[in-house]
């Protein structure tokens, strides 16, 4: 099955469609195809309009190993009347960019479509800023069968609609052929390599896709992105420690009072008929218990990131690459997960959803409105006092600042009797921590300046500090507190 007849007669499918004609990529199953559908309309959605076939091609190259791709002419360049040059130059461009290290490595570095949206968009913003408008609006249903077969249908799309606008484009590209090479080259692979780690979620759109376009520019990212990736690996073997249920699933885990007959302890079958069903009746009886992930997080944790001006450079790099990697082991750990920064005012919170992490906003969020602790603590206070009537999970608070948080001890006792408080202190050259608060902490640790100048032991600080990160059960560490100095 190709394109239908009733649907090649439209201008909004056949106009994109039928770029297409002038395509050198063809991936190895239709499905592939698909994606560049949701790349079109997302670049149009960002105001970079070019033609389908152009974001298929460079899309393709970037986001798929080249094992699963075909790089050549689709149809023949005399069925579309398109000058032979064209064509060929534009060829030779798709295949200088299949050989750039960012198409090597698409294999390894799992571009969601989102972020090959924003690659795009960032190849291709400049092409598209002199580009005319189209002729022709684009809606093409999500059915991977109109890619099927479909090449000898290339040229009756092709001719269905004007292409002065899109042939207008291809050469506006071809002109700007070493720009798109240079930005191809120059290219961040470990932002996009820590979203491949971390799953970062611009799947919510369009916001997240000019967050992450800010990060793709930014010096301060990728030294917060250099970071992340140096510590990750500690965090990323992290697994859900396992609750006991009853469900036959895993492993036995011990003995339990309920669960059901074909786990029952077999010595229980020794007891007369009426005493083993007086036992259970009064569930004296023992079942083999199973392990089990929980079903039902216990607890959220709520990360707050110090984003005033004492947190620039070294600090706000270590602050943000450690609130990434915490917050990633916890929700490894099946933890639940909320950010937020703070500066003079309490910003707005980010869950982390479906286990995603909001990268792009940690990585480009800038904080300019002066200090004030005691209000965001009181405020802070105020909507855990909230949360605490209509959520039952427990809250354990996790702070990454600057050693001068002066924060009135009254708030944060009463901060403490909500919720369990953790902290992070980063020193300034020649400081000390002098706060009168601390033995209200459940724990705490300290970094100096010396050991941020120092990217060994830096890094080596962090991961002590990550493997000390509160997973445990509430409960069992309720009256704990700990305090640890890095070195």
């Amino acid at each position: 099955m190709a394109v239908p007849p009733e649907l090649s007669k439209t201008a909004e499918v056949a106009g994109p469609l039928g770029t297409l004609a002038l395509s050198v990529v063809r991936p190895r199953a239709s499905t592939m195809a698909l994606r560049a559908i949701k790349w079109h309309s997302d670049l149009s959605t960002l105001g970079v309009r070019v033609p389908m076939a152009i974001v298929h091609d460079l899309g393709m190259v970037l986001a798929c190993a080249n094992e699963q791709l075909t790089i050549e002419q689709r149809v023949p360049p005399s069925t579309t009347n398109v000058e032979t040059s064209l064509t060929e130059q534009y060829l030779s461009l798709v295949n200088e960019v299949a050989e750039c290290e960012a198409a090597r490595r698409s294999a390894d570095l799992k571009m969601s479509d989102d972020l090959v949206v924003v690659v795009l968009a960032k190849l291709l913003a400049g092409v598209a800023a002199q580009a005319p408008t189209p002729e022709y609006a684009s809606a093409i249903p999500l059915n991977a069968a109109l890619f099927e077969n479909m090449e000898r249908q290339l040229p009756q799309l092709f001719a269905a609609v004007p292409r002065n606008a899109d042939l207008k484009v291809w050469s506006l590209l071809l002109n700007a052929r070493l720009y798109v090479l240079t930005l191809v080259d120059a290219l961040d692979l470990d932002t996009l390599q820590l979203f491949g780690m971390l799953g970062g979620d611009t799947s919510i759109g369009a916001l997240a896709q000019v967050d992450l376009l800010n990060v793709l520019g930014s010096a301060e990212a990728n030294d917060v992105v250099n970071f992340s990736l140096e510590i990750l690996p500690s965090v990323l073997e992290a697994k859900a420690r396992p609750g006991i249920g009853t469900v036959a699933a895993f492993g036995y885990a011990g003995l339990s009072r309920k669960g059901s007959i074909d786990s029952m302890v077999l010595t229980e079958l020794a007891w007369d008929p009426e005493e083993l069903l007086r036992r259970m009746v009064d569930d004296e009886v023992f079942y083999y218990a199973r392990e089990q992930t929980s079903d039902e997080t216990r607890r959220v944790h709520h990360i707050l990131i110090d984003a005033t001006a004492s947190m620039r450079g070294e600090r706000a790099t270590f602050a943000r690459g450690m609130a990434m990697a915490a917050a990633k082991k916890l929700l490894l750990a099946g933890e639940d997960v909320t950010i937020r920064f703070f500066d003079s005012r309490l910003y707005e919170v980010h869950s982390a959803k479906n286990g995603q992490l909001p990268i792009a906003y940690l990585l480009s969020f800038k904080g300019e409105r002066g200090r004030n602790p005691a209000r965001v603590f009181q405020e802070f206070d105020a909507l855990l006092d909230l949360a605490g009537s209509r959520d039952p999970r427990d809250p354990i608070v996790h702070i990454f600042t600057h050693a001068a948080l002066y924060i009135p001890r009254d708030t944060v006792a009463a901060i403490s009797r909500r919720a369990k408080v953790a902290a992070v202190f980063m020193l300034p050259s020649e400081g000390k921590l002098d706060l009168d608060y601390l033995d209200l902490l459940a724990s705490h640790w300290v970094v100096d300046h010396a050991m941020l100048a120092s990217k060994s032991a830096r890094t080596e600080a962090a991961i002590g500090i990550l493997d000390e990160v509160e997973i445990t059960p509430p409960e069992a560490t309720a009256n704990s507190t700990a305090t640890a100095e890095a070195r």
